[in-house]
């Protein structure tokens, strides 16, 4: 019987005891300073990006489908930072609302059932909101409404377009030339220019001196090229990085020797001297055959022509004048 309060004393805790546990959970705790995964809760990560969420910019769209709707819809959204999505989708019927079946596709993979639908009237709405933060939430998103047949309508989020020179810019061999990429109402976080070798870009090699990249305006960079060879000429590829994808214009050189433009003439100048010597030639030829005419070739040449230009006018005269000598 004493043994019992002996076993009783040894499982209740001394106050050393609990001192001395509380010291060996202390020491095995991982601190904050070692940067320990273990030291983030687990449900750090959504709500940081839930955090972040909450400083973007949204982005409302809409589209609007009819049963008598021949062609899919498509709207194009242009993105170049994270944002707040807000697709809207509505479908008007005769029909029964509740056999219309809804549902949304990112490009061919369709989507959970975390989307809305909503019903007014003869019109039914779906609403689908996400987060866009990298470049592989971009594509395309649509809606699709199936009743006797599918109407669809596409959301196409891309990153902005680049505007170069439509047509080949043409310089002269020894010249220099300035190749323009502009962004219209966005801002890259860097650019690159690249030159076309075959079917590979290469980096444009700004270390030599010849070639200067301007950036003064974020939104615009330009490429000089000093003391231009007819191997310069080709194309060149502008190259736009954003925070949801790239972008890239190309814009084709054409380098162009001196000689290029001065053949037309030179082929001109070519047939007017041979026109002459033949003029003089058949002039000299002409002159020796009848000295006694003492006219001038070209003049007698002229005369002809003109005269047989008038044809049967100039003949009747002398039919006349041989008429009246007979008579």
């Amino acid at each position: 019987m004493r043994a019992l309060p002996g076993l009783l004393a040894a499982r209740a805790p001394t106050p050393r005891l609990l001192l001395l546990l509380q010291c060996l959970l202390a020491t095995a705790r991982p601190s904050s300073a070692d940067g320990s995964a273990l030291d983030l809760p687990f449900t750090s990560l959504p709500l940081r990006e839930e955090m972040m969420a909450n400083n973007f910019s949204s982005e409302s769209h809409n589209i609007s489908l009819t049963e008598h709707s021949s062609m899919p819809v498509e709207k194009n959204i242009t993105l170049e930072r994270p944002s707040n999505v807000n697709l809207t989708c509505q479908f008007t019927t005769s029909g029964d609302l509740n056999a219309v079946n809804v549902t949304w596709k990112k490009d061919s993979e369709q989507l959970e059932n975390n989307y809305l639908v909503s019903a007014t009237g003869s019109t039914l709405y779906t609403q689908y909101r996400f987060t866009i933060i990298n470049s592989k939430q971009m594509g395309s998103y649509s809606c699709f409404f199936r009743e006797e047949k599918e109407q669809r309508g596409t959301f196409n989020f891309k990153v902005p377009e680049l505007h170069g020179k439509n047509k080949p810019l043409i310089s002269y061999v020894g010249d220099s030339t300035v190749l323009t990429c502009k962004c219209q109402n966005c801002f890259p976080l860097n650019w690159t220019w690249y030159s076309t070798n075959g079917s590979i870009k290469v980096p444009v090699g700004v270390q030599m001196n010849k070639y200067v990249i301007n950036e003064t305006y974020a939104n615009e960079t330009k490429l000089k090229i000093t003391q231009l060879l007819e191997e310069d000429g080709g194309s060149y590829w502008c190259h736009a990085l954003f925070q949801l994808g790239e972008s890239e214009e190309h814009i084709e050189l054409v380098v162009l020797s001196y000689l290029v433009p001065l053949k037309p003439f030179l082929a001109i100048v070519a047939e007017v001297v041979l026109l002459v010597a033949t003029i003089l030639l058949c002039e000299k030829y002409t002159q020796k055959k009848k000295k006694h005419s003492g006219g001038n070739f070209l003049f007698c040449f002229l005369y002809r022509k003109s005269d047989d230009s008038n044809g049967i006018e100039n003949n009747v005269p002398r039919h006349r004048k041989n008429e009246s000598l007979g008579q």
